[in-house]
């Protein structure tokens, strides 16, 4: 970290958001170049642009984050170019425009140091206004594959910010001397948990700490494929790991009546729950191994961590991003892909020698710790810093 010169004060403007994986590596990346200001006796002004209906909406205001709302289109992908074309795109596309002429006032009001653009739809109005306002502009890509807002915005970047190394030759020629690794922001909270403080919060008393223990995750509304799986598969999986279910607050019930039949000693195993809170990272500590979907933010914290996993990519996220992320992964020896029509036995094989081997476990362990960046915001808020300057 280069703190040679820090401002008194910076002024920020980030836009992005939508899902979770615009949105916090965002605010990670705010609190991180808050914090670093702050050591140095400076402040950081800070306003955030996004949609009225992201999540963005409700993170910002809830951190004491100024938010501004601008009008932006959602750009429906199909392999078929007269379907871009369809109504729904047309109309979407025609109010970008209206969003950079609304992003162009806030921003030459705002006259930020940096604008820092995470991705979703509504990174193209502010960050193209960006450009017209003459103002540095730093794109972060949490995917290994730029993402279609980044991708529009690539040729205004002063700086472009890369999650993995194996972005860089996918990227246009004429933009690759503007990209640095810095890796995906992670919460910092997410590296502290403690096992112990798992096993105490979440009252896991029927767990066998001599066997390994099993992390479940679809992600907050859970997910059906994952949840089916782990049905399907339950007894088996018990035989060998305890088990923390997160698998949505509306699958709680269905499940809960299927495991109903277990022995004792298996049921006192499995942990069912719709959702995993501020406790994550106590879980993500006491898991041996993880199942769960690739997106950005999920690969970041696991191999951050360094936890061997088994993913069941979304197949329906956007640009097949997820299938990318665990490929990438895979190829690396840092986790295993289920892809397609996944069945119980694909999973028992996968996850199977994970459960029953230390040192396959440990070597994947060590693998997936390769790729990952712990350090990913300091090095993030070290490039906002570089382009202001």
């Amino acid at each position: 970290m280069n703190d040679a010169h820090v401002p008194t004060t910076f002024r920020l403007v980030v836009t992005g958001g939508g899902t979770g994986g615009h949105t916090y590596p965002a605010l990670t990346a705010i609190r991180t170049l808050q914090a670093r200001l702050a050591a140095g006796g400076g402040t950081l002004d800070v306003l955030w642009i996004g949609t009225p209906t992201g999540l963005e909406a409700r993170v910002a205001p809830a951190e004491g984050i100024p938010f501004r709302t601008v009008a932006t289109g959602k750009i429906r992908r199909s392999s078929n170019p007269l379907k871009m074309l369809g109504p729904a795109n047309v109309k979407d596309m025609a109010r970008v425009p209206l969003g950079v002429a609304q992003a162009r006032r806030i921003i030459s009001e705002f006259r930020p140091d940096v604008v820092l653009a995470t991705g979703g739809y509504v990174a193209v109005p502010a960050g193209l206004a960006a450009r017209m306002c003459k103002r540095p502009l730093v794109l972060h890509e949490q995917t290994v594959r730029l993402g279609l807002a980044n991708r529009r915005l690539a040729g205004s970047a002063a700086r472009i910010a890369l999650s993995s190394e194996s972005s860089l030759p996918l990227l246009p020629r004429e933009v690759r001397s503007a990209a640095v690794v810095t890796g995906n922001p992670v919460r910092p909270e997410v590296l502290t948990g403690s096992a112990d403080q798992a096993i105490t919060a979440l009252g896991l008393v029927g767990f066998d700490r001599s066997l390994p223990t099993l992390y479940v995750t679809g992600g907050a509304q859970g997910a059906q494929q994952i949840n089916g799986l782990v049905r399907d598969a339950l007894p088996w999986l018990l035989e060998r790991a305890n088990l923390v279910h997160q698998c949505g607050p509306d699958h709680v019930a269905g499940l809960r009546a299927g495991a109903a039949g277990l022995p004792p000693h298996l049921a006192g195993r499995y942990h069912l729950t719709g959702f995993v809170g501020p406790e994550l990272p106590d879980v993500l500590a006491l898991a041996d191994v993880v199942i769960s979907r690739s997106g950005a933010g999920t690969l970041a914290e696991l191999t951050a961590l360094g936890k061997p996993a088994v993913f069941v990519p979304l197949a329906s996220s956007a640009g097949n991003e997820q299938a990318h992320n665990a490929r990438h992964l895979q190829a690396a020896g840092a986790a295993i892909a289920l892809e397609g029509e996944v069945t119980a036995e694909q999973l028992r094989d996968a996850v199977g020698p994970l459960l029953t081997d230390p040192a396959r476990r440990e070597a994947m362990a060590g693998a997936a710790r390769q790729h990952g960046r712990p350090d990913a915001a300091d090095r993030l808020v070290d490039v906002i810093l570089s382009a202001a300057r």
